[in-house]
């Protein structure tokens, strides 16, 4: 496969999975009340990060982000926006450090989720909420950690199947995934 060939077929996969955050944060979100809001857009941000290296995690997180707003019309924050694209970017980074490592790759998924959601969705997108609607800080953070375990987890679990998926596995490594070793030890 050529080069260019391979770039835009990166490309393409990259925002298929942009396109798959801003369905699922913007149009298949679950509300529970004014501050809980439930959805996996975080997932294939996370995913990019894991399997195409943190800049391209960030890239998904930060354009996923931007372009969700402008499509439900939604005022751009750009400490949310910040924090969608630290998720992947955290996410890539940290499962490229322990990838190298006899962890096991559930741990690595797992770490790499908490991490991501742990510094993007609650400390940086808490941080950006609190200041632009004048909310608590201290309430909306005990809320969203709440949020962030729950959809964590279902984020781990989804993310660590679809890695052990051989062909998902394939077409990462077709298109130069950064994470030479998906599957790590089951």
């Amino acid at each position: 496969m050529s080069k260019i060939s391979k770039n835009l077929k990166l490309t393409v996969y990259l925002a298929l999975l942009t396109a798959i955050s801003i369905i699922c944060g913007k149009y298949l979100a679950i509300r529970g009340g004014d501050i809980m809001r439930f959805s996996l857009e975080n997932m294939p941000i996370i995913f990019a990060g894991v399997a195409f290296g943190p800049v391209a995690g960030g890239i998904v997180g930060l354009v996923a982000d931007l372009v969700g707003c402008l499509m439900v019309s939604y005022t751009i924050n750009p400490l949310v926006a910040l924090g969608a694209a630290s998720i992947g970017v955290v996410s890539g980074g940290v499962s490229y450090l322990l990838k190298r490592t006899k962890i096991d790759r559930r741990f690595i998924t797992a770490i790499s989720v908490a991490a991501a959601h742990l510094i993007g969705s609650v400390i940086i997108k808490t941080v950006g909420l609190a200041s632009y609607y004048d909310m608590p800080f201290a309430i909306l953070m005990i809320w969203r950690v709440i949020n962030y375990v729950i959809v964590g987890t279902i984020d781990g679990f989804v993310l660590y199947i679809l890695l052990k998926n051989k062909e998902i596995q394939r077409h990462v490594r077709e298109l130069g995934g950064k994470n030479d070793d998906l599957r790590g030890s089951n």
